[in-house]
């Protein structure tokens, strides 16, 4: 069974259609994540086994930057970002791998370190 996917995170309606237009034509899926769900683990929104919902919404201030999550991805992450950019869609800043260590924060601990680590590489 195909598990690749993309997790997406405040991304602008129109794009988000693109990417999972996308991602239909190379077999991956997709899933537009709420804002309430941004205080659940990496593992459960992506569809892990052995990770239930955590009892706990989200009540922070919307992500001010979209995010783009893939799980699964190993095998296909390049080919997928270059169709993206041949597709002509607009670059998301910030991106991530789920990885065995990550696996277990919130979508909201991903998205500080992401935006702390982007803010640091744009000063460069």
């Amino acid at each position: 069974m195909n598990n690749m996917q993309i997790l997406l995170f405040h991304v602008e309606p129109l794009k988000a259609a693109h990417i999972e237009r996308l991602c239909i034509n190379l077999g991956i899926r997709t899933s537009r994540i709420k804002q309430e769900d941004y205080s659940q683990k990496l593992a459960y929104l992506a569809g892990i086994p052995g990770f239930p919902r955590e009892n706990i919404d989200y009540t922070g201030p919307e992500f001010p930057s979209e995010m783009m999550v893939f799980a699964n991805m190993a095998d296909m992450l390049d080919s997928f970002l270059s169709e993206y950019k041949k597709a002509g869609i607009p670059s998301i800043g910030l991106k991530a791998v789920i990885t065995p260590h990550n696996i277990f924060w919130t979508a909201e601990d991903l998205y500080n370190e992401l935006f702390k680590e982007h803010q640091y590489f744009q000063k460069q």
